[in-house]
């Protein structure tokens, strides 16, 4: 039986990044190829009802033990794709009995104490980083990993069980990955996404999202006959972002506090554009953003004249502690686990989003577990073997307290 970094490394090879700019489902073929490797692992193992669906998701089924047969369906979920960060021809290097130092990972980039603070309680483990040019994957190849390790255990009849249902899906990274998800082919009552950070932490709230487009139409004419004639878009772009409250973005916010956050800007003298994500934990607060991005397009067309600015909002995914609160049995079960390992548990807010977002609002409530992994998104993201078999012993231990559940 492999060791989950082990499952790690080999996916890890396989491009599975997601396309934001895509409007298909998936939003990217290449995502296939970690899907079809992922069935047939499944279908390897021994799980039941191995399914991949044409949205790209990967279903399996493992029967309850004996006696175990009333227990709830339990549903494990984490996604197969990657961030928008360089992702293809991923190198991952393995430093055994690391010392705690300064890494230097190439491409002139370290991974430093004085940025993770972290690094040496990670001493004498087995730490996984990358070449500088990628980024690791783990964020959630990781928690694909550890699912099967998890399904390869109660296949090998290692602790009982009751029903296990478990899924893998696409484009999370790009917020669409419940898309093309069956709830009734999943079939799991409650369920865990597996895409988080520390071992002891259990989240179970998230940010309300939307994203936000704001577009600004100008007139040209020549600069030197302008004078109270011509509009300029991208200096009327930068008049309506000046509206926002300055420390309300990602830099300047932590823990329960929302931001507006700029991820995009273009902009000539006839038309510029401004992109945002919107976040807040709070669902008063999260209106208020929306309705303040809906006043500061009202001023402009007030000032310059109608059709001068144009707000287009999409909203992405709610609170999920709606859906938890009245199951917190999922949360209690979870810091049990966490803490029968050792561990002090924690419950964090999430600053973003899981699936379990979108699966809690189809009426699967799923909180997010950690995955041991650290810095996300980019070149200097790190696992370390040992913290990856400890969340596979909480998946366990999770299972353990379910099976017991009538």
């Amino acid at each position: 039986m492999k060791r989950a970094y082990e499952r790690l490394l080999d996916y890890v090879k396989v491009y599975s990044r997601s396309d934001e700019l895509s409007e298909t489902c998936p939003s990217a073929e290449r995502e296939f190829d970690l899907a079809r490797i992922l069935e047939q692992e499944l279908r390897e193992i021994g799980a039941e009802d191995v399914y991949l669906s044409d949205t790209c998701c990967v279903y399996a089924k493992i029967p309850a033990t004996p006696g175990c047969e009333n227990a709830p369906c339990l549903g494990f979920v984490a996604h197969m794709d990657t961030a928008d960060f360089e992702a293809e021809h991923v190198n991952p290097r393995i430093i055994e009995n690391y010392d705690g130092c300064d890494v230097e990972l190439g491409n002139g980039r370290w991974l430093k104490t004085e940025s993770f603070p972290h690094l040496p309680s990670l001493r004498g483990k087995t730490l996984i980083v990358t070449d500088g040019s990628t980024l690791l994957g783990a964020d959630d190849k990781a928690g694909v990993a550890e699912i099967m390790v998890l399904c390869e255990k109660l296949i090998a009849g290692e602790l009982p069980h009751g029903p296990i249902a478990v899924a893998f899906t696409p484009d999370e990274e790009v917020g669409r990955g419940t898309e093309g998800f069956d709830p009734v082919r999943f079939g799991a009552k409650y369920a865990y996404t597996v895409d988080g950070a520390l071992v002891s932490e259990v989240e179970y709230e998230t940010f309300n999202a939307c994203a936000a487009k704001l577009t600004f139409h100008g007139f040209n004419v020549h600069p030197g006959s302008a004078k109270n004639t011509m509009v300029n878009a991208s200096l009327l772009a930068m008049e309506a972002n000046a509206m926002l409250p300055a420390g309300d973005t990602p830099r300047g916010t932590k823990g329960y506090e929302g931001f507006f956050h700029l991820i995009r800007m273009e902009g000539e003298v006839e038309t510029a554009v401004l992109e945002y994500i919107v976040r807040d934990h709070s669902a008063a607060k999260f209106d208020m953003r929306k309705e303040m991005l809906q006043h500061v397009t009202d001023l402009m067309n007030e000032k310059y004249g109608d059709g001068t600015a144009e707000l287009q909002l999409r909203d992405q995914y709610r609170n999920m502690e709606e859906k938890i609160r009245p199951c917190m049995h999922l949360v209690e079960n979870a810091k049990d686990a966490i803490h029968e390992l050792g561990l002090a548990p924690e419950t964090p807010p999430i600053r973003g989003g899981t699936d379990g977002s979108a699966l809690s609002f189809m009426g699967i409530p799923c909180p997010n577990l950690g995955t041991g992994g650290w810095a996300y998104h980019g070149p200097y993201e790190h696992i370390t073997a040992e913290d990856m078999d400890t969340a596979v012993d909480l998946l366990c231990g999770i299972v353990k307290r379910y099976s017991e559940m009538k």
